[in-house]
Parts: structure tokens; C-alpha cells; sequence
């Protein structure tokens, strides 16, 4: 049996490394993710008024920049003679210096309808992880390594800047894009939510549906969202989102229960005195009329909260990119998108009303089916997208301020790419990362070999290490094969920085959409 067992292990280390999350991950990202993150960003637009050579009259002009594929160049650094030279590893390290592979990316600046050809512009440095495909150590057999002064039992997985080795731990979190159902037992018994974090393109928002007791004239049901200050009614959003009539409501929420119903019926009153329906001016409308006055009552409500005293159109335009962007985010962006939101909502309801009654367990937040792992593809992602962005910024305020003064405009000369390198370097070099988290990169540790191993495989709770939590600092069940049960350390960071076990994979996530396509493919409706 033990010489069987051993088999195994050695057949699982054949095909997988103990880093191997780090590297496939950040391959990915590198490959595949960077570009993307560049095709979706908002194209850089920028209006100015000009004279015409020929009649003198001022004219609207506009200026775009259009972008294409980014190369990537493995590393190298610019010596003192000016020359460029390869730099491996161990030179960083010895040097001082950061093991970071140069980006390029196609673009062009055109004016009005021109299509100028793209050209190779220099926009920064991105850290390489050792290992990975853009790593000179790549691929290298034992004696290539010793020839290059390292480690043939180094495993890679880190990154070098400034000399230093930082290592880019695991995050663990509550899984994106699912409902988790709590029951809130301090506040009273029957006092319940349902929480969905949505994520799309790297932008979390956080959609919280709370029952709470009843009070004069406070709904039972309401929701809070970004951009929207405090809560808001279900049945209000509910009817900003195109469900209009009491019938749609109470049938979407649930067709066949009593208590239900009478729950959101109750709750229908409610709103309707909050939006002030004047029943005079209900008189007399058709049922079109009458649906669409009271789904503009509802976005004028809530244009009221995001857009306090300013003027109604405005406060209307506000609400309406409110909902299409805050609101459930994954769904889509668009109007079109709206119909199913209300849907997704009204299950959500569904589910939490259940909890109510007992007739569905809340979820269990500790459970790993809850739970997602944030490896290092995932976390330089939000990283670049974010310096990316500042770039972009960037680049619009240089041409504007070129135009301003009246010089020639150059895409080179506006793209500054320290702007780039210092966001990514900075972040690597301090742990502090976008979103607020400190600590997300760390000094590797060389203590020991089995030491840089330990900490290369290290998942980290975001939770507080001054409360108890009790519940999430236990072994869970669940973590039986994916989480060691001894490594762990003492005192506060107890049960909150954990460690995978040795046999452990973490699996790579995939694409909603390209899943959605297939299932098409097969004529399998979906709904």
C-alpha cells in the first residue's frame, strides 16, 4: 500500500510542480489577459477647435487613438555605454536591479476620419515571474541552470525588482457572481440577506438584499448597491428595471406562495407611498401610460438619491447609468440588460424569503464551494488594468496639453511609460495593491528551502486579524485535500493564513461567455 501511494505521488509531481498555479497563471495573464484588458478599455477621445486653413472659420475637431496587439520582449537592461544586454536573473539580484520583460504596443493618432498606420510605441516594464514563459530560465536543463549561477532546484514562481525576491501570495475569497444566503441572528431571527459579489472587467460591486423587521412605513425587502447612498425599496428598483404592474412583481418573485405574495404586496403599498403617487394622475391613463408613468416614478426616485437638487433630466441620466453599470455588472451594461437583472433579483428574493420561512438552508460561507483562490494571473491583472488606465489618463492629458500650447502632436511624445512601470513596481515592491489590500506581495522567504516552498503555496484570508472569527479560523470539512490541516501559524494570523495541501492543483477559471456560446451551439435554451 505505501509503495502504491508513493507511485502516485511521484506520477502527480511528473506532470505538476508545487508552484504550478503561479506560473500557468501568470502565463495566462501575460498571454492572453493583458491583451484583452487593452481591447476593452475606453479608446482615448479628445475634441479641440481649430482653424480651417480655407475659409478661417472655427471647426469641431477630433483626435483618436487607436491601439492594437502588445509584443512583449524578454528581459534586457541598457548599460552605461548605451548598449542593450540580456539580463538573467541572478544579475538582478546582484545588481539591484528589476527583472522586468519592455511592452510595446501598436498605436495611432488620427484626426477626424484618417486611418494613419499603427506603429511600435514604448509604454513600460512588466515584472517577469521566474519560470514563466518570458524567462530566460525557462525550459533550461539542470546544467543550463548551474551555467547561469542557479539553482537547478529553485522552482521559480517569484518576481525580482529592485533586487529583492517578492513573492505574490494566494488571496482567498467569497466566490464572485453567486448568491450566498446569511441569516443575521444577533439583530432578530427572521432578519436575513442575500449577498452577490459581481464582478465584471475587473469592477466589484457588492449587491446586498436585506429583510428586516417591519416598521411604518419601511418596506420589509430592500437593496443596497454602489453609488446609491443608503437603501432603497426592492419594489422602487424592481420598477426602474421595466416591472411595472403589481401582477408581473408578486408572479416574478413567486407564482404559487401565499406568504410570499402578501409579503411583496405589502411591500408594494409601501413604495408607492414613498414614490408619491398622486392617484388623480393615475386617472384616466391607459395601462401603457400607467406603466410607464410609474417605472419614471421609480428612476426619478432613485435619481434623487445619486443626484440630489440637481435638475430632473439630469437626475433621470444619473439613475438610468446607475443601474446599467452598478447594478449586477455581470449581467451586462447595457439597457437591453435590464429585464434580466429584475430576474435575477427576483430569485434572489425568492431564495431569501425561503430562508425565512425555513423552507432553505443559508449558505455556508466557510464551505470551499464558496470560495475562490486569487493566484497570481488573477491579482497582476487588476494590477495592470488599473496602471493601464493611469496611463491612458496620462496620455490624453499630455496631448491636450500639447494642443494647448500648440505643438505638433507625437503619440510617442505623449506616452510617458514610467507612468506604467512605477504603478506595477511600486505595488510588487510594497504589497500594497490597488483595491486598498496591503501585504498581497511579500519578501520570499529564504530561511530554508522547505521555508520558500511553504511560502510560495501560501493562500491569506482578507478578513481582520483583530476579530475572532471563530467560524472561519476552523478546520473546515471542505478543505479536506485542497487545505493543509497543521501549517498554519500561532496568534492572531491563526486559521487566517493557511497553506495548500502538498497534492493540491488549483484548477484555471474560464469564460462565462465562451461556455454560453458552446451550450448555443448544441440548440440548448437558455433561460
Amino acid at each position: 500500500m505505501t509503495d502504491n501511494n508513493w507511485k502516485l505521488v511521484d506520477a502527480f509531481f511528473d506532470k505538476y510542480d508545487l508552484v504550478d498555479h503561479h506560473i500557468k497563471s501568470y502565463n495566462d495573464f501575460v498571454n492572453n489577459r493583458i491583451q484583452k484588458i487593452i481591447d476593452i478599455s475606453e479608446p482615448i477621445v479628445i475634441e479641440n477647435d481649430e482653424t480651417d486653413d480655407e475659409t478661417g472659420e472655427l471647426k469641431k475637431v477630433k483626435y483618436t487613438v487607436k491601439t492594437g496587439e502588445v509584443k512583449i520582449k524578454k528581459p534586457f537592461t541598457r548599460e552605461a555605454d548605451g548598449s542593450n544586454s540580456d539580463i538573467y536573473p541572478t544579475d538582478a539580484r546582484l545588481r539591484n536591479l528589476n527583472y522586468s520583460a519592455h511592452m510595446y504596443l501598436e498605436m495611432a493618432l488620427n484626426k477626424d476620419d484618417e486611418e494613419n498606420p499603427l506603429e511600435e510605441v514604448y509604454i513600460g516594464e512588466l515584472p517577469v515571474m521566474l519560470k514563466s514563459d518570458y524567462c530566460y530560465l525557462n525550459g533550461l536543463s539542470a546544467e543550463e541552470l548551474l551555467e547561469h549561477n542557479e539553482d537547478p532546484q529553485d522552482l521559480g514562481g517569484y518576481f525580482i525588482v529592485n533586487g529583492s525576491e517578492r513573492a505574490v501570495v494566494t488571496m482567498e475569497e467569497i466566490a464572485p457572481n453567486k448568491v450566498i444566503l446569511e441569516r443575521v441572528k444577533e439583530i432578530e431571527d427572521r432578519h436575513a440577506k442575500a449577498v452577490v459579489t459581481s464582478i465584471r472587467s475587473g469592477f466589484r460591486a457588492r449587491i446586498t438584499l436585506e429583510y428586516k423587521k417591519p416598521r411604518k412605513n419601511k418596506a420589509f425587502l430592500r437593496v443596497s448597491f454602489p453609488y446609491v447612498p443608503g437603501e432603497i425599496p426592492l419594489v422602487i428598483l424592481l420598477r426602474a428595471l421595466g416591472l411595472s404592474t403589481d401582477e408581473q412583481i408578486i408572479t416574478k418573485i413567486s407564482e404559487s406562495n401565499n406568504n410570499f405574495q402578501m409579503i411583496i404586496a405589502d411591500d408594494i403599498k409601501v413604495s408607492e407611498e414613498a414614490l408619491k403617487i398622486d392617484p388623480e394622475e393615475m386617472e384616466g391613463l391607459t395601462i401603457e401610460e400607467r406603466n410607464d408613468y410609474l417605472t419614471t416614478s421609480a428612476i426619478k426616485y432613485i435619481g434623487n438619491r445619486v443626484a440630489f437638487k440637481m435638475s430632473e433630466d439630469y437626475r433621470i441620466q444619473r439613475a438610468e447609468e446607475v443601474i446599467d453599470r452598478y447594478l449586477l455588472p455581470h449581467l451586462g451594461d447595457s439597457e437591453e440588460k435590464r429585464a434580466d437583472k429584475a430576474t435575477y433579483l427576483a430569485e434572489m428574493t425568492e431564495m431569501l424569503l425561503e430562508v425565512i420561512h425555513d423552507q432553505r438552508e443559508p449558505h455556508d460561507k466557510d464551505h470551499y464551494t464558496n470560495k475562490r483562490l486569487r493566484v497570481s494571473g488573477d491579482l497582476m491583472e487588476d494590477l495592470f488594468r488599473v496602471a493601464f488606465t493611469n496611463l491612458t489618463r496620462d496620455m490624453s492629458y499630455q496631448l491636450e496639453r500639447s494642443i494647448s500650447r500648440g505643438k505638433e502632436l507625437s503619440i510617442k511624445q505623449a506616452v510617458r511609460s514610467d507612468v506604467l512601470t512605477e504603478n506595477i513596481k511600486h505595488a510588487i515592491a510594497t504589497g500594497n495593491w490597488v483595491g486598498g489590500r496591503a501585504g498581497v506581495s511579500q519578501l520570499l522567504d529564504r530561511t530554508s528551502y522547505m521555508g520558500t516552498l511553504s511560502h510560495l503555496r501560501r493562500v491569506v484570508s482578507p478578513l481582520t486579524r483583530s476579530q475572532p472569527h471563530f467560524e472561519a479560523r476552523d478546520l473546515h470539512p471542505t478543505q479536506f485535500g485542497k487545505i493543509c490541516p497543521n501549517e498554519t501559524p500561532e496568534g492572531p494570523n491563526c486559521g487566517l493564513v493557511k497553506n495548500l495541501a502538498l497534492m493540491c492543483n488549483i484548477s484555471e477559471g474560464s469564460d462565462e461567455q465562451e461556455i454560453k456560446d458552446i451550450i448555443e451551439t448544441m440548440d440548448v435554451e437558455l433561460i
